[in-house]
C-alpha cells in the first residue's frame, strides 16, 4: 500500500531518468535530476534538525520551486509555498500564523526576505541542491513517516482577512491523484500546460500525475494569458495536450477571437474549474477542438483538490448552465437543507463532503476548524467528520450535481433572494459580451455589474431587461477595458467592490 507521495517519483525515475519532468520557457529538469536535487535538499535539511514542522519555500514559479516541495517532503516536513507575487501584507500575516524557523529561498528572492522581521534560517536553493544526499538518513525519515502526516500547507482567503493555512498529508493528496489521473486518462505521453501559480493547491492536477505517470509539465508565463494568441502558440509550440484550467483563462483566450487564428492542435483534454464556464464560451472551444474531452471540475481546498467532475456527453442550450457531475471515488457528497436534513430532490441545500479527501484542518486555528470541518449530522452512532463548503447545490433531472452559488453571492433585493451568477449569465450570453461580473452593495443594496464587451451601457441595461425581472436589473452598470483577476486566475470580485466603494466615497466627497 502507497503511503507517501514520492513513491511516484522514487518508480518514475527508473523508467525514464532522463525525461524532462518539469519545465519553463526556458529550462526543464529531468526526473532524475528532480531524484538527485530533492534528496539532497531533504538531507541538509534533516541536517538542520528541521523535522515535522512548517518550511516556507519562497520563490517564483519555477521548476526548481517544485523540486524544493519534494526536499522538504522528503525531510519529513511540510512545505509552505509563497510566491513573490503574493501581497506583502498576506505575506506577513501567513509569516505571523506559522513562525517559521527556516525558508528557502533561490538567488532572485533572497533579498525580498530581508523586508520581513524574519529571525530564522534561511537557506538557498543553489547551496542545498549542491549538498551530498544520504540514503541512509532519507531511509530512517521514511520509516518513521505515516500516510496520515502533513505534506504542504495552501493558504485560502478568510472571511476576516486573514489567511487560512489549509494542511494535507500523504494519504489525501494520494487518493486525489491517483482518481483523477484516471478521469483525465493521463499517461506517459500527456504534455500538461500549467496555468496555475505554484501557492495553491489547484497546481496539484499537474504535479503529482506527473510524477506518477513520467509525463511532463510546462509552467506557461504569466504574462502570456494577457495575449491569447502568443499564449496558443505556446501550447502548440510545446505539444502540449492536457491543460487544467480556470474557466477565465480558458475564456480569455475564446472570447478575444484567438481561436479563428490559431487552434491549440495537440490539445485533447480540457479540465476546467473554480468558476461557472459561460455556455457561450464553451461552444467556442467545442466548435474548434470537436474531438477534445472537456471535463468539468468541482472542489474546495479544504477536500485536497477536486472533489467532483462531470466530463460533458451531452448538448447544451446557451441558457444552460454545466453540471458538476459526480463525486470522486471514495468521496462522497451530501445536501443539507437548513434544517441538516436531505433536501428533496431538485431542492437545494449546502454541498458537504465525507471522505479520504478531506484535510486535516486549518493551521494554528481550531476554532475555524471546528466550525468547517463538523460531525455527520445524518450519522448519529460514530464520529465521522464532513467538510461543509459553504456552497449551494442541487441535483438535476439526471441525477447529477448542479453548483447553484456560494452562500455569500446569494442576496436579499427588494424582498427577493437572487443569485449573482444568474445575472452574470444573462450578461455573458450576449454576443457583445467577453466577461462579466456582479457584486452588491450590503450597507446601500445595490448590485453592481461589470463587463468587458463592446455594448454601451445603455444597451447592456436594455438587455438584461429583456432577459431578467426587475428586481434582479443591476442599479449600476459598468464597462471595463480588461476584468481584473486574482493571481490564480478567477474574477477579483473583492477588487471590484473595493473599486465599487473608492469611487462611491469619492462621489461622496
Amino acid at each position: 500500500m502507497q503511503r507517501n507521495v514520492l513513491e511516484y517519483l522514487e518508480q518514475i525515475v527508473k523508467q525514464v531518468p532522463d525525461k524532462t519532468a518539469y519545465a519553463n520557457e526556458e529550462m526543464g529538469y529531468t526526473f532524475r535530476q528532480v531524484y538527485d536535487y530533492s534528496r539532497s535538499i531533504g538531507t541538509c535539511l534533516n541536517k538542520g534538525s528541521f523535522y515535522k514542522e512548517p518550511v516556507v519555500v519562497f520563490m517564483g514559479k519555477h521548476p526548481r520551486e517544485i523540486v524544493t516541495f519534494y526536499g522538504v517532503i522528503y525531510s519529513s516536513n511540510y512545505y509552505v509555498p509563497i510566491d513573490e507575487e503574493m501581497p506583502w501584507h498576506r505575506i506577513e500575516l501567513i509569516f505571523e500564523n506559522l513562525k517559521p524557523r527556516v525558508v528557502i529561498c533561490d538567488s532572485s528572492t533572497c533579498q525580498r526576505l530581508e523586508q520581513l522581521s524574519f529571525h530564522g534560517e534561511i537557506l538557498l536553493y543553489e547551496e542545498l541542491i549542491a549538498y551530498a544526499s544520504e540514503g541512509s538518513v532519507l531511509d530512517g525519515i521514511r520509516d518513521r513517516q505515516l500516510d496520515t502526516d502533513p505534506i504542504y500547507i495552501v493558504f485560502t482567503s478568510g472571511s476576516t482577512g486573514v489567511p487560512k493555512g489549509v494542511v494535507a498529508c500523504h494519504r489525501s493528496v494520494i487518493d486525489y491523484v491517483d482518481t483523477l489521473s484516471d478521469i483525465l486518462g493521463i499517461n506517459q505521453g500527456t504534455v500538461f500546460g500549467m496555468q496555475v501559480p505554484l501557492y495553491v493547491d489547484a497546481c496539484l492536477k499537474e504535479l503529482y500525475p506527473t510524477l506518477k505517470f513520467g509525463a511532463t509539465a510546462y509552467l506557461i508565463p504569466k504574462n502570456l494569458f494577457s495575449f491569447p494568441l502568443q499564449l496558443v502558440k505556446f501550447l502548440n509550440e510545446h505539444k502540449i495536450n492536457t491543460v487544467c484550467w480556470v474557466v477565465s483563462a480558458l475564456t480569455m483566450i475564446s472570447s478575444f477571437g484567438a481561436l479563428e487564428k490559431e487552434i491549440p492542435e495537440y490539445l485533447h483534454t480540457v479540465a476546467f474549474g473554480s468558476e461557472v464556464f459561460p455556455m457561450k464560451q464553451y461552444h467556442l472551444w467545442r466548435k474548434h477542438l470537436p474531438r477534445a474531452r472537456f471535463i468539468n471540475l468541482y472542489g474546495p481546498t479544504e477536500a485536497t483538490g477536486m472533489s467532483c467532475y462531470y466530463e460533458v456527453d451531452r448538448e447544451f442550450t446557451d441558457g444552460e448552465l454545466l453540471p458538476i457531475g459526480k463525486p470522486f471515488r471514495n468521496k462522497e457528497i451530501i445536501l443539507l437543507d437548513e434544517n441538516n436534513l436531505v433536501p428533496e430532490q431538485g431542492a437545494e441545500g449546502e454541498i458537504c463532503i465525507r471522505g479520504t479527501g478531506l484535510t486535516l484542518g486549518y493551521y494554528n486555528n481550531f476554532d475555524k476548524t471546528n466550525e468547517a470541518f463538523v460531525q455527520n449530522p445524518l450519522n448519529k452512532v460514530y464520529p465521522e467528520l464532513i467538510y461543509r463548503t459553504g456552497d449551494i447545490g442541487k441535483l438535476n433531472e439526471h441525477g447529477e450535481l448542479m453548483f447553484v452559488s456560494r452562500k455569500d453571492n446569494q442576496i436579499k433585493h427588494m424582498g427577493h433572494r437572487i443569485e449573482l451568477g444568474e445575472i452574470e449569465s444573462a450578461a455573458n450570453q450576449l454576443e457583445e459580451i467577453k466577461c462579466a461580473c456582479a457584486v452588491f452593495d450590503q450597507i446601500k443594496k445595490k448590485i453592481i455589474l461589470y463587463y468587458v464587451g463592446e455594448l454601451s451601457k445603455a444597451q447592456m441595461a436594455l438587455s438584461l431587461k429583456e432577459k431578467l425581472p426587475r428586481y434582479m436589473i443591476p442599479n449600476i452598470i459598468e464597462d471595463l477595458e480588461e476584468m481584473p483577476l486574482t493571481s490564480n486566475g478567477k474574477l477579483d470580485r473583492v477588487l471590484l467592490r473595493e473599486r465599487y466603494q473608492n469611487k462611491n466615497q469619492t462621489c461622496s466627497s
